[in-house]
């Protein structure tokens, strides 16, 4: 079995019993492999072994690879994004991880019309407030979601968080349990269930701890492909 082959399913392993323990199917959650700095062949390889979600964290990278690949994975755009670059976006990203301020939501919706396609978002939260990571306060969440609430192009589906790298997993927890907890609490205010589809949230490191707290889709790069640079 090739080296990238026996990963994805050591993975897959990983992620069944962390869903398994926190009492979900694994099904409910979407394994998508991050390819940032990854060359063609090997996410050829990595769809080749049951891979279906490919995320990409710069668009000029990403746009030859999807030119190489086609529609035959579903392609995630997961990195911080510039509004001069959400054009380029139209023809491939299925799912937009990283929403994380007005200015981005109003290019999205200028060039969801132009395109004629309904843009599939994430809202992104920084739970910890360090000043390396992007993403909204909490508390910015929702009059966040109250501006862009109306918009024709932009379809929020869910919300997205990184948590700080750790040697220990479990101190990850409480960054993903809070992003669950604030999930539910826009739930039970009367936030529409399809706004909360989705939690994004786990890395290589610590997505079984994410798993256990409810993410729905976990982006894992290093797991799969080994090291690579920046």
């Amino acid at each position: 079995m090739r080296e990238i082959a026996a990963r994805v399913r050591a993975v897959r392993e990983r992620l069944a019993r962390a869903a398994l323990r926190a009492g979900r199917r694994p099904e409910e959650v979407k394994l998508i492999a991050v390819t940032k700095n990854v060359p063609v062949e090997a996410i050829r390889e990595a769809v080749d072994a049951g891979i279906a979600a490919v995320g990409e964290n710069r668009v000029q990278e990403a746009q030859p690879k999807v030119a190489a690949l086609g529609r035959d994975v579903e392609w995630h755009f997961i990195g911080h994004l510039q509004t001069n670059k959400v054009k380029y976006l139209a023809a491939w990203a299925s799912y937009i991880h990283s929403l994380d301020r007005l200015r981005l939501a109003q290019e999205l919706e200028k060039q969801g019309a132009r395109a004629g396609r309904k843009w599939r978002v994430l809202v992104q939260v920084n739970l910890t407030g360090e000043e390396s990571k992007y993403g909204l306060a909490p508390e910015q969440l929702r009059p966040f979601l109250e501006k862009i609430g109306d918009s024709a192009w932009l379809e929020v589906v869910g919300l997205m968080t990184i948590a700080p790298f750790t040697a220990d997993p479990e101190e990850t927890r409480p960054v993903f349990r809070q992003l669950r907890e604030l999930a539910e609490a826009l739930r039970r205010e009367g936030w529409p269930q399809t706004m909360l589809e989705h939690l994004s949230m786990g890395m290589s490191n610590d997505f079984e701890v994410a798993v256990e707290e409810g993410a729905t889709m976990i982006r894992v790069g290093t797991a799969i492909f080994g090291p690579r640079g920046r």
